[in-house]
């Protein structure tokens, strides 16, 4: 994969930061692998609500953006999520898929946004208040689960203590941490990805879309999965080379 080659190839000339780049990336990958071992979910709890988060919020927004509803959002205690939304009355089938395609994609994109507000302590330390107040603006307007109106302030808060009382460098480095998640979060269930149906919820996200696409759901899962990861590593990429050079 070309971005993997240009990540690999950045990773090698890098001089200044490349030690703590490294340090970032074991951790995607050491989170990304956990997600995919039974204990890995309560093993990373609280970024796998987060992870639950970022996916559902993706498709009540892309609703809305497309003229929909978003009518809620419920979190659970077993790191599962849905999001309840309505479609415009008269649609064409590409509306529906791409707010199937929201859920996993969201996330990768507003992870690259945080990973590059890096750049600079400012950005980054607003990027943390803008998260923290989204995640409680969220549980405000559309949660309505009773383990999400408990997590997700809880989460919110956090952000937004460390956004006004740490140091600059943990700001940074948190603001980095967050997005890698963010970005991985495309991974937290590789089955679902390439999966058809998605038990009790129904048909999964990549169903919808070979639902109303034709393509098949393994397309894709594949597809979400290659584009999730360019995205992280040009953002990694963008974000290092414009300190370094």
């Amino acid at each position: 994969m070309k971005e993997l080659k240009n990540l690999s190839t950045f990773l090698q000339s890098s001089n200044i930061e490349s030690t703590g780049l490294s340090w970032l990336l074991g951790a995607a990958v050491t989170t990304a692998i956990l997600w995919q071992l039974p204990m890995g979910d309560y093993i990373l709890y609280p970024f796998t609500i987060l992870a639950t988060w970022f996916h559902e919020i993706s498709h009540g927004l892309m609703s809305i953006i497309l003229g929909g509803n978003f009518r809620e959002l419920q979190i659970f205690s077993n790191g599962s999520g849905v999001a309840i939304y309505t479609i415009p009355s008269s649609f064409i089938p590409l509306v529906p898929a791409l707010i199937a395609a929201a859920g996993p994609m969201g996330p990768p994109i507003a992870g690259a946004g945080l990973i590059m507000s890096s750049r600079s302590f400012n950005s980054a330390s607003l990027s943390l208040k803008f998260l923290g107040i989204a995640l409680l603006f969220s549980s405000l307007v559309w949660v309505r689960s009773w383990f999400g109106l408990i997590t997700l302030p809880l989460l919110g808060l956090g952000v937004l203590w460390i956004s006004l009382i740490t140091s600059k460098w943990v700001q940074i480095f948190t603001v980095k941490f967050l997005g890698m998640q963010a970005c991985i979060s495309t991974y937290h269930q590789l089955d679902y990805l390439f999966s058809y149906n998605a038990g009790s919820l129904g048909i999964s996200d990549t169903g919808q879309m070979q639902k109303y696409l034709l393509l098949p759901y393994w397309f894709w899962g594949g597809l979400i999965a290659v584009a999730s990861f360019a995205i992280m590593a040009q953002s990694l990429i963008i974000t290092y080379r414009k300190k370094n050079h």
